[in-house]
């Protein structure tokens, strides 16, 4: 693995956490729901910033073949730092594909003019709507900076295929939308550079 990619990991693995009391992210509603058979049961349901959370992940695949991948702060993993995608939420009146176009070029600087939604799922329906979509972005090229909100650190790299799978081999991505985007890119053409096969 090379040596910059180690370099981040242990640069944002968090070394320490102390406990707030309340927040301004996460809430959750409680629901008296009453079932079509006349049962009635009570659910809760998590909102993130006051929405749903549903949210895009893309696998992007650069003009010579590479995938970018996405390191960042995974707080609450037993690692504390994680490997995946570029990702973020849809915002209010987004079209999925255009959180995905927005996201890719907020969190890496790349913009592509190929984005196929290769699948959709629910994050948690036992407590949440929060409903994901998965992108291949394909001919994406560097056309600024990242764009990055106060709150995100994230560093990303162009790997190969080779290096995509020791990361996986290796337990190095182990989010579930990750691995979830990795199986769909792989039906739908193959791991590297996703040659589109009509699947």
């Amino acid at each position: 693995m090379r040596e910059e990619l180690i370099k981040a990991l242990k640069e944002l693995r968090t070394i320490y956490m102390n406990k707030k009391i309340g927040n301004r992210f996460l809430s959750i509603e409680s629901y008296i729901c009453e079932l079509n058979n006349g049962k009635t049961i009570t659910r809760e349901k998590i909102l993130k910033n006051g929405k749903d959370g549903s949210a895009v992940v893309i696998y992007p695949i650069t003009t010579d073949g590479k995938t970018i991948i996405a390191v960042e702060p995974r707080v609450f993993t037993k690692n504390t730092v994680g490997i995946g995608f570029p990702a973020g939420y849809i915002e209010d009146g987004e079209k999925p594909i255009e959180a995905a176009k927005r996201e890719l070029l907020e969190e890496t600087g790349y913009e592509s003019d190929d984005l196929v939604e290769v699948g959709t799922f629910y994050q948690d329906q036992g407590c949440s709507a929060a409903f994901n979509h998965y992108f291949i972005a394909s001919n994406c090229k560097k056309v600024s900076e990242q764009k990055l909100d106060s709150s995100e650190i994230i560093k990303y790299f162009l790997v190969n295929g080779d290096e995509l799978n020791e990361l996986l081999e290796k337990g190095y991505i182990t989010g579930l939308n990750s691995a979830y985007l990795i199986e769909k890119v792989k039906s739908y053409g193959g791991i590297y550079g996703c040659k589109k096969n009509n699947k």
